[in-house]
This record gives structure tokens, sequence and C-alpha cells, in this order.
């Protein structure tokens, strides 16, 4: 009797099946074709961080907020000798030159703490999110401008200006 049961049982489960099976045939499909097809991301996806240089203020708050430390950044302060000061995007001039920008996308979260915390609204998440590498030296993202002789262009017009002003004399700097 017992082995009666079991063959019933077999083969009712096996309907049961066949009948979940059935129904989800004619059912309009949810997959799609990946590279040919993709999915619309949704406004506020937090995929890959871009940086918009131009904004960017050198502040170092992006550093601070970030939990795994994936960011690092070197400033250099304007000097007032520097031929090439500008006008920051925002009308006021720039006090820091970003010498270096770079995140280490293999230890970034896409947790947004970078995102909030920028006061110039310099760094954004973007809509791309297909980056895989071979290599995980890849995944170290640089986003300054300057080439390494601007860099050294700025930092000697730095120590310059600095150098003057510690040779100019306490006196003679309160008769200015």
């Amino acid at each position: 009797m017992q082995y009666l049961k079991t063959i019933y049982a077999g083969i009712t489960s096996t309907f049961t099946g066949m009948k979940i099976t059935s129904r989800h045939l004619f059912v309009k499909k949810v997959t799609i074709q990946y590279p040919d097809q993709k999915f619309t991301m949704p406004e506020r996806a937090r995929n890959r961080l871009t940086l918009e240089m131009s904004k960017c203020n050198g502040c170092n708050s992006c550093v601070v907020a970030c939990p795994v430390n994936c960011i690092e950044i070197d400033t250099v302060r304007v000097s007032p000798e520097d031929p090439h000061q500008e006008v920051h995007f925002n009308g006021k001039d720039r006090k820091m030159w970003v010498t270096r920008y770079e995140i280490d996308f293999a230890k970034c979260c896409y947790c947004g703490l970078c995102v909030a915390a920028c006061p110039s609204d310099a760094v954004t998440h973007s809509v791309e999110y297909e980056y895989s590498v071979y290599n995980r030296d890849s995944l170290l993202y640089k986003f300054q401008t300057l080439t390494p002789e601007q860099v050294k262009e700025k930092e000697r017009l730095y120590a310059e200006f600095k150098a003057k002003e510690k040779t100019v004399k306490p006196t003679e700097k309160g008769a200015e």
C-alpha cells in the first residue's frame, strides 16, 4: 500500500509542477537580452562616481565623509602671483588648485556620502554601471586636469610666495 501511495504522490507532484509551468508559458517575458537591451536606471541610482573638476574647490569634505578611504586629494594653495589665476564656477576666486584627485572604485561601496558632503556639487553619481576590468589597477580613476609640469609650477609659485611672506618683518606687515 505504501508503494502505491509513493507512486501517487510522485504523479500528483509532477502534474502540479506541469500546471505551474504551463501557467507561465503564455505570460509576457520579463527577461531581457542583456548586452542588446538594458534596463533604464532609476533617476537616483548610485552607480559610478563622476567629478566635475571645474567645480571642485579642494575642500576635502568628500575625503572626510568616505567611510572606506577610497578618495585621495592633494591640493596647493593659489599664489597671488599666479599668472593663471581663475575665477571659480561660483564667481569667487579659486583658493586651491587640485593637483591630484583619485577614486579607487575597487574600494568604493557607492554609499553616496561623498556626494552629500560636497558643498560645490562637484561629485555626483552617474547612470553608468558597466565597468568590469581584468586588472584591479584599472579601477583607480584619476580626475586631475593639471599636468605634472603645471603642478610643479603651482607648488613653486606658492613656495616662493611663502618665502617672500616670511622675509617680510611683522612691523613691515603692520605698516602696510
